[in-house]
């Protein structure tokens, strides 16, 4: 008769023996490029030997994008034009996303080195489908992670993967299907996400404010300064706080690159031109935890996907600005922001089921090439809008950008892109 520890190191033995059979199983990603010929009978049967050096191509001597200008670099190698990670986290209190001790993963975006940003890349390789592609390659363990700390605030954590990958993960240079040396479908895909994950792991944001007394309450209140600088050192550069309704929101924490996303040494950097929109003083932290058996007050939200145009962008209304929470004039028929006067009556249309055009007594309106929101007969093609949240969207951003507030008679452009424009808006609906 077997002891009682006997039969626990038996019973242990056969676990180990289990779970390493069970990842010798290839997913179906190698199964197809075995049976195409282009993976080796080796990799197939111990597909947890394909490894990053073995498929992608090797990249000696590499530079440090944005600290080195492009100058022909191979660009599987040398990450550009979006040279600057940017990992974004979110603190949501309302609803309650993530851990409680914890904020979640926004993204990792591939900033240009001046501020500026390309998006959806490449539609061939837009997926809907971030979950099975994760789960075939082997990698449950990632969704395991990520559908604790990479949070959609509507409960959708599948879109707003999705949503990540397509519009920042196909822009960036390295992670080209051409740069593998033994690719594998969606092979990218799963660089990404893997990528992203472990850089969010190295920048325990709650944590690194915890031990500076900085934590979540409902009476205490924070200046801009303690917040920046105490991550900041963490960091080893500057990092960009944000805020919405002067509560703590958002970090972005900025990146050069020695290498190749895959593989490459992440440089911490200071931040490319974006600036916070956090007043100085009475930031609101606001905890996951409900107050005397209620909710919190709603303060955050993440990045939503187009919705509907019905009400508050439809029929007839006025386009209401809005800065650091308040309400600061609105546009007027061509198109500019002004804070005296009348505000002009704009009429929706519908363009299609998630998306509508705007136009003044002027006529269409749009960005021009030059990125002003403009109106006028000479619009030939008006820019098609959505709504996010009740806010005016146009390519999944809320965010409009501006060189300063106007003032008495003086009226400012309206800018779609923050680069070289380093005020940011916020367009609501004021039915008219």
């Amino acid at each position: 008769m077997l002891d009682t520890d006997s039969t626990s190191a038996i019973g242990s033995t056969a676990s180990s023996m289990r779970d390493r059979l069970l990842q010798s199983i290839p997913g179906p990603q190698q199964v197809l490029k075995a049976i195409t010929g282009t993976l080796g009978v080796s990799s197939v049967s111990s597909p947890q030997h394909l490894t990053e050096e073995t498929v992608f191509r090797q990249c000696p001597g590499a530079e440090v994008s944005c600290q080195t200008s492009y100058h022909g670099q191979d660009l599987c190698c040398f990450n550009y034009p979006g040279g600057q990670m940017l990992q974004t986290q979110f603190w949501d209190a309302d609803p309650a996303i993530g851990p409680q001790d914890s904020w979640t993963i926004h993204g990792l975006w591939p900033d240009h080195c001046n501020g500026g940003f390309d998006q959806y890349c490449d539609s061939k390789r837009r997926y809907s489908n971030i979950s099975l592609i994760l789960i075939d390659s082997g990698r449950g363990d990632l969704v395991d992670y990520m559908s604790d700390f990479w949070k959609d605030f509507r409960g959708d954590d599948p879109n707003l993967w999705e949503h990540e990958w397509n519009k920042h993960g196909t822009c960036v240079s390295t992670l080209e299907t051409h740069c593998y040396s033994d690719y594998y479908p969606q092979q990218e895909v799963v660089d990404y996400f893997d990528k992203t994950v472990d850089i969010f792991r190295t920048l325990p944001t709650y944590e690194t404010l915890a031990k500076a007394g900085i934590i979540p309450s409902y009476t205490q209140t924070y200046n801009l300064a303690d917040i920046v600088d105490t991550l900041s050192k963490a960091h080893g550069a500057e990092v960009t706080v944000r805020c919405r309704h002067q509560a703590l929101n958002e970090v972005w924490y900025y990146f050069n690159v020695a290498g190749p996303l895959q593989t490459g040494k992440f440089v911490p950097s200071d931040p490319d031109g974006q600036t916070s929109n956090c007043p100085r003083t009475g930031i609101h932290y606001i905890p996951k935890t409900p107050r005397n058996g209620h909710e919190p007050t709603k303060t955050s939200r993440g990045p939503a996907e187009p919705t509907s145009p019905g009400t508050p962008f439809s029929g007839k209304g006025n386009l209401m600005i809005s800065t650091l929470g308040q309400k600061r004039g609105c546009i007027i028929s061509r198109g500019a922001w002004f804070t005296s006067g009348t505000c002009a009556t704009f009429t929706t249309k519908k363009a299609s089921d998630d998306t509508f055009t705007l136009q003044s007594s002027k006529g269409a309106c749009g960005f021009s090439h030059n990125d002003v929101f403009t109106c006028g007969g000479f619009i030939s093609s008006p820019t098609e809008f959505s709504v996010e949240d009740g806010m005016l969207s146009f390519h999944g951003n809320t965010s409009f950008f501006a060189d300063k507030a106007p003032k008495g008679a003086t009226k400012s452009k309206v800018f779609a892109t923050p680069e070289d424009h380093p005020l940011e808006l916020e367009i609501t609906w004021r039915e008219a």
